[in-house]
């Protein structure tokens, strides 16, 4: 009778992926990529919509936006998703919660739809509509993430963030229309919260699928 048992795992790509350094790099750099276009896409929509306004020598691409925003943007977004499942593992709190990628994916469209919302859609004043963007990024969080690590994480994060754009705005590097918290406009917060919550999601994700790549590999051996 032939044997029925599975056999191991081979091939480069499981032995790259089972290495623990090349995976970090390896989704460090897909965690770049997301956070790139997010940026660009995002970026483009509150530019167009005047939210956003740069100086004119600095718009240096079709994506109307300053070269240095997806850069650190992809650099935000790679150590943010790196550090989410590295604070689950510090504090022995795996997280569990809606750990698929179709989870991830409305996830990313919430936070897509959150920020057309401060762009496009029109409010009777300020308050409003940073009240209504603070209740969707909660909600956001509710919906996928319902961690404590991933809300204190998505608080601190947001506030250092909106510090940085604070202090970005008032030397002149970008300028908000109608700001009403000091140089920002007052929902930048929930903004920035949203983005870490997705953020946060795709790197736990992927963290997941090299730990199972991880368990399957060492079952075979």
């Amino acid at each position: 009778m032939a044997d029925q048992r599975p056999r191991p795992l081979q091939g480069p790509y499981i032995s790259v992926m089972t290495n623990r350094t090349t995976n970090l790099l390896a989704r460090g750099a897909m965690l770049f990529s997301v956070g790139v276009f997010l940026a660009l896409v995002l970026n483009l929509l509150q530019v167009q919509r005047n939210v956003t306004l740069f100086p004119p020598d600095v718009l240096s691409s079709i994506f109307s936006s300053a070269w240095w925003v997806a850069p650190c943007c992809g650099t935000a977004s790679a150590v943010i998703g790196l550090l989410y499942p590295c604070i689950d593992r510090r504090l022995g709190e795996p997280h569990k919660f809606k750990r698929e990628w179709s989870s991830v994916m409305r996830c990313v469209a919430v936070f897509v739809g959150i920020n057309h919302a401060s762009a496009k859609v029109d409010f009777a004043n300020n308050v409003q509509l940073s009240l209504t963007l603070a209740a969707l990024s909660v909600g956001l969080w509710w919906t996928f993430d319902r961690s404590r690590s991933g809300f204190g994480l998505g608080v601190t994060i947001a506030l250092l963030a909106t510090l940085a754009t604070q202090l970005l705005v008032h030397n002149g590097v970008f300028q908000y229309t109608s700001p009403d918290f000091l140089y920002i406009r007052s929902w930048l917060p929930c903004i920035f919260f949203a983005g870490v919550i997705t953020m946060g999601n795709i790197g736990r994700q992927l963290a997941l699928y090299e730990y199972k790549l991880i368990q399957e590999k060492s079952h075979q051996d």
